[in-house]
């Protein structure tokens, strides 16, 4: 992305609205168009690596990255190296902490299917449902009902 197009946008700009003005005014909103473009160019700058962070914020798996070469700026997405790959409850490592879940037999029968479908134990498939919600609201999906 050429931010050159923005920058002469941005002066364009600055010296139509001071062709209203007489000469004295209009050389002046010249130089400091001329004066200001590097300055626009880094705000442009901020600007997309702002967005870059808050989009890579949304992704999860994938992160946003910004780079410059001069007045280019290129943008790509990159997966995060193990993304969305989830611990099995056997592979965590850190204290053990037991609790005790009470839930209807339906959704206990539904889970148990689950965890068989997915080929892990039901306390794996649950300490596993548990982290990626953790996740989800940590990125600010908050906590997924049904309505």
């Amino acid at each position: 992305m050429d931010l050159n197009k923005y920058t002469a946008r941005l002066r364009e700009d600055l010296i139509a609205a001071a062709a209203l003005g007489d000469e004295k005014t209009q050389a002046t909103a010249a130089a400091l168009a001329a004066a200001t473009e590097s300055s626009a160019r880094l705000a442009l700058l901020a600007a997309l690596s702002d967005l870059a962070t808050e989009v890579s914020a949304a992704l999860g798996d994938r992160t946003v990255h910004v780079s410059v070469n001069g007045t280019d700026a290129t943008v790509d997405v990159r997966k995060n190296p193990g993304g969305e790959e989830h611990q099995t409850f056997e592979e965590m490592t850190g204290d053990i902490s037991r609790v005790t879940l009470r839930m209807v037999e339906q959704l206990k029968a539904k889970a148990e299917e689950a965890a068989a479908q997915s080929g892990v134990s039901l306390n794996s498939w649950l300490s596993t449902a548990v982290s990626g919600a953790l996740k989800d609201q940590m990125r600010g999906y908050g906590p997924k009902r049904d309505i």
